[in-house]
Order: C-alpha cells, then structure tokens, then sequence
C-alpha cells in the first residue's frame, strides 16, 4: 500500500487481494525447495518491495515508483510507457510519427491520445520501447509453462550447478534463491556489459547475489562463447532471462541444451514465441499488461516493477521443481503472464476506510487501525517464518 496509490494522497487497498496468490507462490518454492534438501521460505510480501526499500520509493500515482513510466491515454484507453534510457526519449518522435522534439512531452502526449493502444505498443515494439496497453496479456493456467522433456542428469550427492546468465531482478531474485537452497550458482557477466542492477543500490544487487560464484566473460568474443557453452554443458539448470534472439546470434539453442539433459528456465517480458517474443519490457509496464493496476483515471502502478520479483519468485520455484524431479525441461515464466496470473487470482477487490495521522496513513479494520508502514531493508533473502509475512 505504501508503494500504490496517488502521489499526494492516501495509499490503495484495492490491490490488497494480490496477497493470497503471492503467498501461494512463496509456499510453492518452500515445497519445491524443500525436495532439493532446503527448504527456502520466503516472505512474498516483502519480496515485492525490497527495492524500493533501498531506494526509499514511494507512491507515484500513474507514475512508477521509479519514475520512467507512465500511464498515458490512447483513443480506445491506457498505456503503459515505460523510458528508462535515453535512447527511449529519443525514439519519442518516430513512435508519434511527427518532427516533435522529444523534449515536448505535451505535444508528445497530445499525438499518443490519438492513436490506438494496438498502434501505440506495435510502433513502441519496433522501436525497442517498453510499452503496453493495459490488461492486454491473457491470463494463463499457471505462472510458467514447461515443455521439451528429456530425462535430466543426476546431480544426487552434490549441489546442482546452475548458469545464471540473468541481470536486473526477476532472474537474479530466482538465482538467489537457488543458491539459498544449496544450489552452486555461478553469475556470468560480460565484462561489456555488466548486470544493469550494478548501477543501482549495492546494498540491493549484494542482496540477490551474494551467495553466487561471479564469472566474467568477454562476451559475445568467440573464446567467451567458448567458455560459456562448457558452462552451460557442465550445468544442471540454466537461468537466463535476455530476449530469444540473443541465444540464436551466439549459436546456443536452449532445446539442444534441454536434450542434452540441461533444465533451462527462460524469464521474457512476453513470452519466447510469437510475435511477442522479442518485445521487450521492464517490471511496470509487463505488470500494466497483465492487468496487474489500481483502477483509476488514469489507472495507477501497483509497486515498484512488480512483475519482476513476481516472475523471480515463479522462475525460482519451477526451476526447484524441474531441479528436485530430476527433469530436463524447458520452462518459461513470462514477465507480463505471471503478473496476470496473480492479478486473475487475487480475487474481488478490497475496499477499507483510510484515514491520515499526521505523516502516516491507517487502515480501519474490524480489529482496529494498522498503519502503513514503508518497506525495510531485509538483510537477507529468506524468512525465518511466515509470520513474519
């Protein structure tokens, strides 16, 4: 609640029923986790906001606590712009397809309003924008899918080795909690390219990959490709989370990897296949496509980049499972499907009296008020109980 709702009024309740389902993932990885040989229990509450608990964000309204993206009307509705680089500000003229600069966010804005959501997303897509019309993403059985089955190597008797090539937080959350369940996780970087997350809080990145085994590679050089694909030969599971055309220009096929008894679990924005697949998306925008918004005029961001740590808790879990059933699979989590499979299953909206108390904000419920408390710092990963969610 402290991260959802106006920037200068009080927080949201609606999104309150989002809790039941998070909860349900966390004990699914306790339960995968737990067939590994440690049990991983995590608050998934908490998980959700751990980065804004360094950064120290709060509510932006139909801004993202982070402040690139943002609600914006089109001719049929809303949708979520997402510009975290430069190079997005600069491709604001060819997505409105007018000499305005791109500095004018008015005039910008102005142009956005007349074209519709499906224009909007397939002229942003093809400029390498993060933007997505909101609850566009349908709503799937399960936060992943699995598939290519072949029987899987066996790692009884030593840790499970596990190629994290992800950066940012969904990939690296999943990655961390592998390492938490006695997984060896190695951390490969390209030396040109490091993890993104780096340029953040370093209290946050030491927070997701403390308990990793960093590799650097100059990659995409031939002999880091080399390297990296005896890696990949020698792992039990592999982590990856950049968009499906990466791995084809560096000549790896994740199902050649599956058959030759690798699990490989892939985080996209929206999914691997399909004219989707190389869409890309960041946290706020995926989590705006799959539904995952407080209603409003305009509608409002739920957290900071909510569908990453959602993907990261769902990556994490089914990479257990594939990891404790001794299968070499394919699975996907897709940024903007799990966030609409928790927002699906969130149940009815929930509605309660606020009231303020000088700087804080309190919930009346039957039992009395309870304040809004910002996010903390978490020292670690796991929780010791879930009482403590």
């Amino acid at each position: 609640m402290h991260l959802t709702g106006p920037a200068s009024g009080p927080p949201a309740v609606s999104p309150a029923g989002i809790v039941r389902p998070l909860i349900g993932l966390g004990e699914t990885l306790a339960s995968a986790t737990g067939r590994l040989g440690a049990e991983v229990r995590v608050d998934p509450v908490g998980s959700v906001a751990h980065r804004a608990a360094f950064t120290d964000f709060g509510r932006g309204g139909s801004r993202s606590a982070g402040g690139f993206a943002q609600m914006v009307r089109v001719s049929d509705g809303w949708v979520a712009l997402n510009l975290p680089r430069p190079s997005d500000i600069e491709a604001l003229p060819a997505l409105v397809g007018a000499a305005v600069p791109a500095g004018d966010w008015t005039g910008i804005e102005n142009r956005i309003a007349s074209m519709t959501a499906a224009d909007v997303v397939r002229q942003g897509s093809g400029l390498g924008l993060a933007v997505a019309e909101i609850g566009a993403t349908p709503v799937p059985s399960h936060p992943w899918s699995v598939r290519c089955e072949s029987p899987a190597r066996p790692w009884r008797g030593r840790a499970p080795v596990v190629v994290d090539l992800t950066s940012l937080w969904a990939g690296p959350l999943a990655g961390g909690l592998l390492a938490e369940a006695g997984c060896r996780v190695l951390k490969v970087e390209s030396t040109r390219r490091p993890d993104g997350a780096r340029r953040g809080p370093a209290g946050f990145f030491e927070l997701l990959n403390h308990k990793k085994e960093p590799v650097k590679l100059d990659l995409p050089t031939p002999e880091a490709l080399g390297r990296l694909r005896e890696l990949i030969a020698g792992a039990d599971l592999v982590l990856e989370a950049s968009r499906p055309r990466v791995m084809q220009q560096w000549g790896i096929s994740a199902t050649e990897v599956v058959a030759g008894g690798t699990a490989w679990v892939s985080i996209t924005g929206h999914g691997r296949s399909g004219r989707h697949a190389n869409r890309i998306a960041f946290g706020d925008d995926a989590a705006a496509s799959g539904g995952l918004v407080a209603p409003g005029d305009p509608p409002m961001f739920v957290g900071d980049a909510i569908a990453d740590p959602i993907a990261g808790l769902a990556a994490a879990a089914v990479a257990a499972h594939l990891l404790a059933e001794g299968r070499a699979s394919l699975a996907e989590v897709s940024l903007a499907s799990s966030a609409a499979w928790v927002a699906a299953h969130g149940g009815a909206a929930i509605e309660r009296h606020i009231v303020g108390d000088g700087d804080r904000w309190r919930v009346q419920l039957a039992a009395g008020p309870v304040t809004v408390r910002p996010p903390t710092v978490p020292d670690r990963l796991t929780a010791p109980t879930m009482a403590n969610t």
